[in-house]
């Protein structure tokens, strides 16, 4: 692997510490046990892989091809003899895996096409990580089980500030795909964009979709139906669920500007911030686009958002319609309101078949813990976290510190956000989630897993996006995928200087925590 060699010197690593490491076993996130058995296996670029003409493993398999051709010429189908062998068999959970490393090949064994999607992408990484003598690659004996601790292993990308494009999402699911995240959260509107074509109300995109947080006047940017399907379907490839958000009450304005009849108004600081909570219309319309939402996106979860409503509520306190919901409905104030919005939509989620997920304000709306999961966003409100769970909300964790990304990550940056001083470098979110937090083990089954969100007020092209997100994105799957009995943050640290390697190889400008001053922070706005 002669052009990794050339690039040790970037991550901090001698060649010839490089040379010495090429007998351990690298991969991202650890898995629950590496046993080395010694010797190494020698794979050359002709080695085929065998999936013993099972039929629900193609895709896992193509995937896996398709990704090594740099690395390997892999050949899928039926061989009389094979370097790699996928066995199909109970015993391994819906998402764990075994990795067998002979002398003379690799099986890797699963009881599901997810568990051997997982398998292959510990077996790319030990393949990109090991050292290569001509068209041979030496691959450590080993025996690898593994499975993970979490269910939901997420990250979220907000492209209602600022739009990326097709491309960008479909490297972003690259990446998830082997680090073994598997929820796109896709935060596809809010005030300044509406990203996603919705047939039936088509100046949503077409007027919605003009400008950007940093441009208001900008161009018209979103997806079309037809393009959303494609991402979906590459998603699904990689076993990524893309879990679509559609914001409300609050975060309208750009649906406002679109369709102004459903507008609640707003402050002076957030104008047309709303839906309007009182007009039985506003209900048949988000319904509306909730039908086609739910035709577009197969996940069984859809968020609505939920949260900062009272940043542009203050209208429906001198809007008649609303006095005269809250006279009928025995209203006492906004916030009665807007729980009855949220009660509202959840119902048109549930009739939908789906489930409703929020951020942790729509714990105050008693919503019905059967049909709704909750985010806990707020680290500074950890009553909240305890709230939901004494309310039997099953809940994803993800607080602004450590997890979200466009908090800076180093002292030395200046653009990004920050809490007070504080800020979400790597090390904090290997750390995470810390046994302290309120009801951390008390109601530890209700913990669906953790997210780490990218806002993008402050991140506008492609180059501060890649920046704010890797290498922490590493680091988030060690923290959702790894016991905390099996995370050894030095450890973790090794194995990330390859990782490293690969981020240079497929073009991503990433933040180098071993050498700050090498990786100058890319402008934000």
């Amino acid at each position: 692997m002669k052009k990794y060699f050339a690039l040790f010197l970037i991550a901090g690593v001698s060649c010839t510490n490089a040379a010495k490491e090429d007998r351990k076993i690298r991969i991202i996130p650890q898995p629950v046990s590496v046993v080395q058995t010694g010797g190494h296996l020698r794979l050359d670029t002709g080695s085929a892989v065998n999936y013993w003409t099972d039929p629900s493993i193609l895709t896992a398999v193509k995937v896996f091809t398709d990704e090594m051709k740099d690395g390997l010429h892999l050949s899928p189908g039926e061989h009389k003899s094979s370097d790699i062998e996928i066995i199909m068999k109970d015993g391994y959970g819906a998402e764990g895996y075994l990795v067998e490393v002979e002398r003379r090949k690799v099986i890797v064994s699963a009881s599901s096409p997810k568990g051997a999607f997982y398998g292959l992408q510990s077996l790319r990484q030990m393949i990109l990580f090991s050292e290569r003598k001509g068209n041979k690659i030496l691959i450590p004996c080993c025996k690898i089980e593994d499975y993970p601790e979490y269910e939901w292993r997420g990250l979220m990308l907000d492209e209602a500030r600022h739009f990326f494009g097709i491309e960008k999402v479909k490297q972003l699911l690259d990446m998830m795909a082997l680090h073994k995240l598997n929820v796109f959260h896709w935060h596809l509107t809010d005030a300044s964009g509406w990203r996603i074509e919705i047939k039936k109300y088509p100046l949503l995109a077409t007027v919605g979709g003009k400008g950007a947080h940093k441009d208001p006047d900008g161009p018209v940017k979103f997806y079309t139906t037809e393009q959303i399907k494609e991402i979906v379907a590459y998603a699904a490839e990689r076993f990524i669920t893309i879990v679509p958000e559609i914001d409300m009450p609050g975060h309208a304005a750009a649906a406002n500007r679109a369709y102004p009849e459903f507008s609640g108004g707003g402050s002076e600081a957030y104008p047309e911030f709303t839906f309007h909570p009182a007009k039985e219309g506003t209900y048949a319309y988000l319904t509306d686009i909730l039908r086609e939402i739910s035709e577009l996106f197969p996940a069984s979860d859809i968020h609505l958002g939920g949260d900062e409503v009272y940043f542009g509520n203050q209208q429906w306190a001198t809007d008649r319609q609303v006095q005269s919901l809250m006279k009928k409905m025995n209203l006492s104030d906004l916030k009665a309101v807007e729980k009855y919005f949220i009660n509202r939509m959840a119902d048109s989620v549930k009739s939908l078949q789906r489930k409703m997920v929020g951020w942790d304000e729509i714990v105050d709306s008693e919503v019905d813990h059967e049909n709704a999961i909750v985010m806990w966003w707020r680290h500074d409100k950890p009553e909240q976290l305890k709230k939901a769970f004494e309310n039997k909300y099953n809940v994803i964790l993800c607080p602004r510190i450590p997890l979200y990304f466009d908090f800076v990550q180093h002292e030395s940056h200046k653009w990004g956000r920050r809490w007070r001083g504080a800020f979400a470098n790597i090390e904090k979110v290997y750390a995470f989630p810390p046994d302290t937090l309120p009801g951390f083990n008390e109601f530890h089954d209700q913990i669906l897993g953790i997210q780490a969100n990218v806002w993008t007020e402050t991140i506008a092209d492609d180059r501060r996006l890649d920046f704010m997100i890797y290498p922490r994105i590493s680091a988030l799957s060690e923290a959702a995928w790894t016991n905390a009995g099996n995370k050894n943050y030095e450890d973790f640290l090794e194995r990330l200087k390859f990782m490293l390697l690969f981020y240079k190889e497929k073009g991503i400008y990433y933040f180098n925590p071993f050498e700050p001053g090498s990786s100058p922070e890319a402008k934000g706005i």
